[in-house]
């Protein structure tokens, strides 16, 4: 490997004159150059900006994804340009450990029926909130690490070249002050005539930068209404879960003998539990179904609904019960509960 020698050298002189130089600026034996008060409202709001909007970006991460591993691994699969893993979220694996024991235990009784209820509607909790997730990360934590990585590293490299200049120019100035000769004072004012231009161009093109973090608020606060929004539709779309899993566990708790939700069904006669005087009977769904329309019920499955026949003619459909809700549901999904 080939070294330049001269470079090294003279880049180790300038690193010391660097040294000299800021020491006697805070010892106030050197002039330093100031920029206007203007120019430094505009750094001091840029930093404040940085580091606010870091602070922000983390709580949000946060808040979204718990997991610290779980974050660091998104950011090595967002850095390598890979698709990162698809992960169950624990309400997901509650949902799915639900389901499975209610089956265990049998979903014609009425905890087994309650637990697939409950373990359905806390898998579509768990899908919310993955898609929360996603939405949020979107509209709000990518636009902020986007103006971080980009708008404010720019703003972060030219604040730095803009000092490299200054201690530039102030370098020339104390060359000026201290040249002997009329040839040594000629060359130090020309070297001062060109820091100074390369100085005032620098400070210009950094000004401009700063003053655009005003604009990047305001990119900012849009980002936040649409975060806000979205957090509005996933806690309502929560709440209209739970409302419809406490109809259906009402369902379930009048459908059982005596109103008591958790009493097992397996003693029952088979006459005094699938029929009722209305003919009615519980099913337990096969598969998961797609209304077709307003008159049909929609179905998910592995859970239990009530049904009776609709009518001698009608022989492919039932008509379905799910706590409020009522609609024609096919005979094929269905499996009529024995016990």
């Amino acid at each position: 490997m080939d070294f330049n020698v001269k470079k090294l050298v003279r880049d180790a002189g300038t690193a010391l004159s660097r040294v000299v130089q800021l020491t006697e600026e805070k010892l106030g034996t050197s002039e330093k150059t100031e920029l206007d008060a203007h120019f430094e409202n505009l750094a001091e709001r840029s930093d404040t900006t940085k580091l606010w909007t870091e602070k922000i970006l983390r709580d949000t991460e946060a808040v979204l994804t718990p997991n610290p591993g779980n974050r660091v691994e998104d950011y090595l699969f967002e850095k390598i340009d890979k698709k990162r893993p698809n992960r169950l979220s624990n309400l997901e694996y509650l949902g799915l450990d639900m389901i499975e024991a209610g089956n265990d235990f049998g979903p014609g009784t009425a905890y087994g029926s309650a637990l697939i209820k409950v373990g359905q509607c806390e898998q579509r909790l768990g899908q919310s909130e993955r898609d929360f997730i996603g939405a949020a990360s979107h509209c709000y934590i990518q636009p902020l690490r986007k103006f971080l990585d980009g708008e404010m590293k720019t703003i972060v490299k030219e604040r730095s070249l803009l000092e490299s200049k200054r201690l530039d120019l102030d370098a020339c100035k104390n060359r000026l002050r201290k040249a002997r000769s009329m040839q040594g004072q000629q060359n130090a004012e020309r070297d001062l005539r060109v820091a100074q231009s390369e100085f005032d161009r620098q400070a210009e093109i950094t000004k401009l930068l700063l003053e655009g973090i005003s604009s990047s608020h305001a990119g900012h606060l849009r980002c936040l209404n649409e975060f806000i929004e979205t957090q509005v539709q996933y806690y309502a779309q929560c709440h209209q879960i739970m409302q419809d899993l406490q109809r259906d566990m009402a369902s379930l708790s009048l459908a059982t003998p005596g109103g008591a939700p958790y009493q097992n069904l397996a003693p029952q006669s088979p006459d005094s539990v699938n029929a009722t005087k209305n003919g009615q009977r519980r099913a337990r769904v096969l598969y998961d179904y797609d209304a077709k329309d307003s008159t049909e019920l929609s179905l998910m499955a592995d859970e239990v609904i009530v049904v009776q026949e609709i009518s001698e003619s009608e022989t492919d459909y039932f008509m379905g019960e799910r706590g409020n809700q009522k609609g024609k549901v096919p005979k094929a999904f269905l499996e009529i509960l024995t016990y």
